[in-house]
């Protein structure tokens, strides 16, 4: 299977499809594991740069993969850019809601909110990676190829300047955007930080989850950096691919 398939074939059926708000874009879908619980917990955010042409569908084949080892997961569907609300903050605000929901409804699906990974693709990184910033409890957070140098993404217009849609500008008009937003910018002082990149990534460079690792270390963050060599943009969210394997062993490894 090709790599960019993913995003075109029919995602597993989910368990349940829960609503965590009123708008139509502020649901999930939740995959319970066939063994007897409490179950860690992955909440999976996707990528698309931010655009509501991209939705969760392609990345129900990860967490279908990740059910089937015995977590539960949550794929999160949110207001993006082109949707009401969306872009931020209203996108960054879906996901910290869609993440606060996880305890609501834990005693019902038998989850474990207390082991709970929070990890996204793309832009879901950087999403991820600010939802850490902003709660303190998040513990522990991977990030895919994730977008987490937005200055950087703007400086290499990346995607046609889908950073400067997402926050509604340059970094010059809207400085307090990009250091809300900005994962770069944010402390992230109690969470393991784990950044996976392909180095045949052509659409989100390795270098951004690099030069973030080693920026974080400096500070002291509890931050690590994972190469895969040959792989490329959506090979590190296809289960069928030789990188998902160190995917999957990063995420259980945290939830261990």
């Amino acid at each position: 299977m090709s790599s960019e398939s993913i995003l075109t074939l029919p995602p597993p059926p989910a368990d349940v499809r829960l609503a965590y708000g009123g708008d139509s874009n502020q649901f999930g879908d939740l995959r319970l594991p066939k063994s007897k619980g409490p179950f860690p917990v992955v909440m999976n955010i996707h990528g698309g740069y931010w655009r509501a042409k991209y939705d969760l569908a392609h990345a129900g084949h990860l967490c279908a993969a990740l059910t089937a080892k015995g977590l539960a997961t949550w794929n999160l569907e949110y207001r993006r850019v082109g949707n009401e609300g969306g872009g931020w903050p209203g996108t960054f605000e879906d996901v910290g809601r869609g993440y606060r929901f996880l305890p609501q409804i834990a005693k019902r699906y038998n989850l474990e909110p207390t082991r709970t990974l929070v990890m996204g693709h793309s832009a879901g990184g950087q999403l991820a990676l600010c939802l850490a910033a902003h709660e303190p409890a998040v513990k522990r957070v991977v990030s895919l190829a994730g977008v987490v140098d937005l200055e950087g993404a703007w400086e290499q217009h990346l995607s046609n300047d889908a950073v400067v849609e997402f926050l509604g500008g340059k970094p010059k008009d809207v400085p307090e955007h990009y250091r809300d937003a900005d994962p770069m910018q944010l402390a992230i002082p109690q969470a393991a930080q784990w950044l996976i990149h392909g180095l045949a990534d052509d659409i989100v460079p390795p270098t951004f989850s690099r030069n973030y690792v080693q920026e974080k270390q400096k500070k002291k963050e509890d931050a690590h950096l994972l190469e895969v060599s040959q792989a490329g943009h959506f090979e590190l969210i296809d289960p069928r691919s030789t990188a998902w394997p160190r995917v999957e062993q990063t995420v259980l490894h945290l939830l261990g």
